[in-house]
């Protein structure tokens, strides 16, 4: 009877064991491999629908650089609802539109994360036409993204060149987008990492 009991608590004890390590395995695996997210907004719809869950890969960034083209997550600009850090660039506090997207990012990153597209990389030179994005002279190729619809934030005619370092972020949704034409580019580390699966809804299942 009592060796029964003493080997009734050894097991209990390994069993505790590899739950506790189990759990220390996720969570090494959500902070340092991969972070599921939720879409908050319907920033980049029509890739992206509010509520689609999606699964980031952290550990990418540390070998790679992002591309043009991959979706990412990061910290904005600590201060991105004041708009750029040149007054004279994006849309002005009144409303006014001064026709140039913003070049200078900010200092400082905010604790909040987004989701959005890289559109540009340092060094190249981009206009945004009619919510498009010509960089280096030539328009993107961008099936995915929905129309912008006029106004304010679709049209940058002025030629901008994008930082050493920096990444210029935009939603698939241009005209309704908070995004780096409003606040600056985004500094390589702030961003956590590339978008590579999505797993929720069950019908949008797959890769990115």
């Amino acid at each position: 009877m009592l060796k029964s009991r003493r080997s009734f608590v050894r097991g209990l004890v390994e069993l505790l064991v590899v739950a506790v390590v189990a759990l220390g395995l996720a969570q090494a695996v959500e902070a340092f491999v991969v972070k599921p997210y939720r879409i908050p907004s319907g920033s980049m719809l029509p890739t992206l629908q509010i509520g689609q869950r999606i699964l980031v890969d952290r550990i990418g960034n540390d070998f790679s650089a992002p591309h043009v083209g991959d979706i990412v997550v990061f910290h904005p600009p600590r201060h991105w609802a004041q708009g750029c850090a040149n007054p004279k660039q994006g849309v002005a506090a009144s409303g006014t539109h001064v026709w140039q997207a913003c070049d200078v990012a900010q200092r400082n990153p905010a604790s909040v994360t987004f989701v959005k597209r890289v559109v540009a990389g340092p060094g190249d030179t981009i206009q945004i036409i009619d919510g498009h994005v010509y960089r280096n002279g030539s328009r993107e190729k961008d099936a995915y993204t929905l129309a912008c619809g006029g106004g304010p934030a679709c049209n940058f005619p002025t030629p901008v060149k994008i930082p050493r370092g920096d990444y210029f972020m935009m939603g698939d949704n241009r005209g309704e987008s908070d995004d780096s034409r409003f606040w600056g580019p985004v500094p390589l580390s702030w961003i956590i990492g590339k978008v590579f699966f999505t797993y929720w809804p069950p019908d949008r299942v797959g890769f990115l």
